[in-house]
């Protein structure tokens, strides 16, 4: 499956792991990396001294490929920064920010950069910036997500019009079939988020992980748009949340309901009734939870055998 995005990376599969809070941890992005992936560890909710950890022991875990994820918001951002250039990562994702803040100084660095956007005027920034390829996010993804709500679908054939760097598909994506079709419709390589959550390898409690296989259709709803818009799993947290928003709330008292570290409390301690639970729609295809290596092997099959099906005359 060569193309420009196994080439800029050195990957086998144009498969990128997302690099999400409290789950992508280096078991998981080491996992992916071996798997023939591109496996990220998520920095985002991490001190600075534990991403210089879990950096050296996913070095020791593969020889493959692998890069870090981090969220421009964070609050020691040159202290991440500076980790993964002392650490030797070649491979940055950028987020939740300007990407011309740090794009030049990774790359005078030798580090392939990539940033995730959620708009065509935001694709086209990134692209001036320097950046050596876009993540298109689209609205159906778990997490912190783009306010425009534009979906996968729509927003990938609209960037890939108007850039000339690889293009990435995220969100709604965690099949063969979501992958054949992202790329039928532009994307250099997919990159998937919640189908990684429910692995054996990802870092999130064991009660996250089974709640995500249980939910279905309509079980998740984007919200908490004033502060930043992200996707949650319904339950007795978004509950609250429903009866506060019935208030007009301000964002004072809205911060307030949401406290610290709830979403540690959901996702990386189990509370899956308090805690604030990210996930994207597609949990309502995962019904399992399975070792990383066996992910692989079903989308890479469902992708060629779908690929098979209707383009074997092309």
């Amino acid at each position: 499956m060569k193309n420009n995005i196994t080439t800029l990376f050195n990957i086998k599969y144009p498969i990128i792991q997302g690099g999400m809070i409290w789950v992508s941890g280096w078991k998981l992005a080491s996992a992916v990396s071996n798997a023939g992936g591109l496996g990220l560890i998520g920095a985002g909710s991490m001190y600075p001294d534990v991403l210089r950890e879990h950096i050296q022991k996913c070095k020791k875990a593969t020889d493959k490929p692998f890069g870090v994820n981090v969220p421009m918001l964070y609050p020691e951002i040159e202290k991440i920064m500076d980790i993964i250039v002392d650490e030797g990562v070649k491979i940055v994702f950028t987020s939740a920010g300007n990407p011309k803040t740090w794009t030049s100084y990774l790359k005078e660095k030798g580090i392939t950069v990539a940033h995730v956007v959620s708009s065509v005027k935001f694709a086209l920034k990134a692209e001036d910036a320097g950046v050596d390829a876009v993540v298109c996010e689209g609205f159906e993804a778990g997490g912190h997500n783009g306010r425009e709500e534009t979906t996968t679908f729509t927003l990938i054939p609209m960037v890939k019009e108007q850039v000339k760097i690889p293009v990435i598909a995220a969100g709604g994506i965690g099949s063969g079939r979501g992958m054949l079709a992202a790329m039928v419709l532009g994307a250099d390589a997919v990159q998937m988020g919640s189908r990684f959550v429910a692995t054996k390898e990802s870092s999130a409690h064991i009660n996250f992980k089974q709640k995500v296989s249980e939910i279905g259709e309509g079980e998740t709803q984007l919200t908490l748009k004033e502060l930043a818009p992200v996707r949650l799993i319904k339950n007795h947290f978004f509950d609250e949340l429903q009866i506060l928003y019935a208030q007009n709330p301000t964002k004072e008292e809205i911060k307030q309901l949401l406290g610290r570290a709830r979403a540690k409390k959901g996702m990386f301690e189990g509370d899956v009734t308090n805690g604030e639970l990210e996930i994207g729609q597609i949990s309502g295809l995962i019904h399992d939870v399975k070792p990383v290596k066996e992910v692989f092997e079903e989308v890479i099959l469902e992708f060629n055998e779908v690929k098979r099906l209707f383009f074997s005359d092309l």
